[in-house]
């Protein structure tokens, strides 16, 4: 079977995007919302998945998802990279790819390694990721290896500069962060988060003029000149079966939790 996600995923996480359904409102201020899902089946001290929504009426669809896609753009914009960049391609419309970035202290900084894969119609954009292992960006000892369950972004114009823009994602920030400190923070940064977003699709048909305009691999995949991998040599990285570091540089588990 196949790593790479087919049709029914991404029904899937369009429909869970569009769903009031088993979603509890956490914010709702200035064309922003925040949801936090509620099934009772989940475990004690579960991952939330959270879902954040905002209209923006200055900025196209086609805009945010280059934004998205454009990783040196990123590199511009966000403020808690430390590190991003594409590893390989998988298919005309997948990728992996490495990210890492900043906690505040005492937490230690996080990565994670993602395969990425994307769907363009007419109606909307859709982009989905999710954490897989990789033989070659194994966890580091510097750094804890972050897991993202499902994360992805859900775009949909509603009209020539405007748009619906929905991100969701149910990740879990490992080490010795309490869950629950984890899903605190979540609701207490992801409108922080996405008004970062917003402003970098409001700047960033300036930004793209000046820095090679004609470059988007993702909307032409014969630009693109990532080395091409097999989908079977990447398998998912789930939250509970996370490798040791190489046993040569290891290091107390201590050490590579969180600083107390």
């Amino acid at each position: 079977m196949s790593i790479l996600p087919d049709e029914a995923v991404f029904a899937d996480f369009k429909k869970q995007c569009l769903s009031t359904d088993n979603w509890a409102n956490k914010y709702d201020k200035e064309g922003m919302q925040v949801w936090v899902e509620t099934s009772t089946s989940q475990k004690k001290n579960p991952v939330h998945k959270i879902k954040c929504k905002m209209t923006m009426k200055d900025v196209s669809a086609a805009t945010m998802y280059d934004v998205l896609h454009d990783s040196q753009y990123r590199k511009k914009w966000d403020p808690a990279m430390l590190d991003t960049f594409d590893i390989a391609r998988l298919s005309t419309n997948a990728d992996v790819g490495y990210y890492s970035w900043l906690c505040p202290k005492p937490i230690k900084n996080r990565d994670v390694v993602s395969l990425r894969s994307w769907k363009v119609t007419e109606e909307e954009y859709i982009i989905v990721n999710f954490s897989v292992k990789h033989p070659k960006y194994p966890p580091r000892s510097d750094l804890v290896r972050a897991i993202s369950v499902l994360t992805g972004y859900f775009i949909k114009p509603i009209g020539p500069n405007s748009c619906t823009f929905i991100y969701l994602s149910q990740a879990d920030p490992k080490g010795s962060l309490p869950k629950w400190v984890g899903n605190q923070a979540s609701k207490v940064l992801a409108p922080r988060v996405m008004r970062s977003v917003h402003e970098a699709g409001q700047n960033y048909q300036q930004w793209k003029g000046q820095n090679s305009p004609a470059q988007k691999p993702w909307l032409c995949p014969e630009q693109n000149v990532l080395p091409m991998m097999d989908p079977g040599e990447l398998s998912i990285q789930r939250a509970d079966s996370l490798e040791n570091v190489d046993e040569s540089s290891k290091i107390s588990t201590q050490e590579c939790e969180d600083s107390s």
